[in-house]
């Protein structure tokens, strides 16, 4: 049986069957060096490899788990759900529960529309500003990943930017030529795009703290700058919180800084660890997509009760703990053990941190796009990261990647891994 085999024998059966042996691209630790470990179960905090090794996890599923793995509540809202079936193909009450509590939590959303994964929900929200604009340009951000989208896949950041490919092969150039790209943080350029092609940009794309070259935030004003440029030049504002959803307020970036945009891509949390997208925003965007408008969208399994019954769970469960201070608090204290030990060896370190969300970059200076996050000591990175899975701590593997905290890591978790980190950032040669 496939689960007697330990990770090795396992890669090396899947390298016969799947590209690479993996399913996504960044799994295969191309980036850190070395052969990926196969996970055979999941509790709480940790996983549990096929080699029988217990790894605290700072990967939470990239997200999604955000109160750990296997969750009692969260496994039994699925049970209870399986009982009725898996799939009917027909509008369920589970997903108008689900638009309740997105419309409830998030500032932007009045109509929200289910889809499968992060990918369709941004694919969907850049074609639903075309049609709803009437223009064809989009503007996107260096570094920022809003999934394996054609006309996004430019400059990505993620596993593209991890295998040092940003631009991916298979995309026609005249797909790519409606895509502006600018550097993140980077004032100046916008308002010189938009004094160029002002009229013919029908949205700005952003990860509003972009979380897949690592984590960087923005200067102070900018995201505001953003929605007053798109809104003087009547383009619409896409906030992509696949990945900050949920995660560093109940209602996203938008709730922390009070901005709010036009659209929203949602993901990750809102499948409580199963696939799952969402498309939310403005109720008369929205009303552009079919049946009631001309902008198409659909999907067989959108809105699927196994999932939906998992992401209300999640979404309760977050209801009623409000973890936000907590992750706060478990953020800052692995924040200042990395800074401190990174100190005493005399390294340069960056790490950015809000609520649950935090990141690595080996440098002298804060790192506010992706030019300064491909410019780190990635070496550095890939010597901690082996440090720690040999300690008991799983980091992503990759340093263009964000940690993630989940309501599962307690005291002890924290205190034995904040350990292994500061050991593994003197260890590095």
């Amino acid at each position: 049986m496939l689960t007697d085999m330990d990770s090795s024998q396992l890669f090396q059966r899947a390298q016969q069957l799947m590209p690479g042996g993996v399913n996504s691209p960044v799994r295969a630790f191309r980036s850190v060096g070395g052969a990926p470990f196969f996970t055979q179960s999941a509790n709480g905090a940790r996983l549990t490899t096929a080699d029988g090794v217990e790894l605290i996890d700072f990967v939470c599923t990239w997200g999604p788990a955000i109160h750990g793995h296997n969750d009692p509540d969260i496994r039994a809202a699925v049970a209870t759900a399986l009982e009725h079936g898996t799939s009917f193909g027909t509008p369920n009450p589970y997903e108008v529960e689900m638009a309740e509590l997105i419309v409830e939590l998030v500032p932007s959303v009045e109509k929200v529309r289910m889809c499968n994964s992060g990918t369709e929900a941004t694919m969907s929200a850049i074609r639903l500003a075309r049609g709803y604009t009437g223009r064809d340009k989009i503007i996107k951000f260096a570094g920022c990943y809003h999934g394996h989208v054609d006309s996004l896949l430019v400059k990505a950041g993620s596993g593209a930017l991890t295998l040092g490919n940003p631009d991916s092969a298979g995309i026609p150039a005249s797909f790519a030529a409606e895509t502006i790209v600018l550097d993140y943080n980077d004032a100046e350029g916008l308002q010189r795009v938009f004094s160029d092609h002002g009229d013919e940009i029908a949205a700005i794309i952003v990860e509003p703290y972009p979380a897949n070259c690592g984590l960087i935030l923005p200067d102070a004003g900018y995201l505001e700058r953003l929605r007053e440029t798109c809104t003087a030049h009547g383009s619409l504002l896409i906030f992509d919180e696949v990945m900050t959803g949920f995660r560093v307020a109940a209602g996203g970036v938008q709730e922390r800084v009070g901005i709010t945009p036009d659209l929203t891509a949602l993901g990750k949390i809102i499948g409580g660890g199963l696939p799952v997208g969402a498309l939310g925003g403005r109720a008369e965007i929205m009303d552009y997509l079919a049946p009631l408008g001309p902008v198409y969208q659909a999907g067989t399994l959108s809105g699927n009760p196994l999932a939906m019954a998992a992401g209300i769970a999640s979404l309760k469960k977050l209801q009623q703990q409000d973890p936000y201070p907590l992750f706060e608090q478990l953020g800052a204290q692995i924040r200042d053990t990395l800074l401190d030990a990174a100190a005493a060896k005399g390294l340069p370190l960056q790490v950015p941190q809000v609520g649950s969300m935090f990141a690595l970059f080996f440098s002298e200076s804060p790192v506010r796009n992706f030019g300064d996050a491909t410019g780190t000591a990635t070496d550095r990175f890939s010597q901690l990261f082996h440090h720690a899975l040999e300690h008991g701590v799983y980091l992503p593997p990759s340093a263009y990647e964000t940690c993630f905290l989940c309501t599962a890591h307690d005291g002890d978790a924290i205190e034995r891994a904040a350990e292994v980190l500061a050991e593994g950032i003197q260890s590095i040669r």
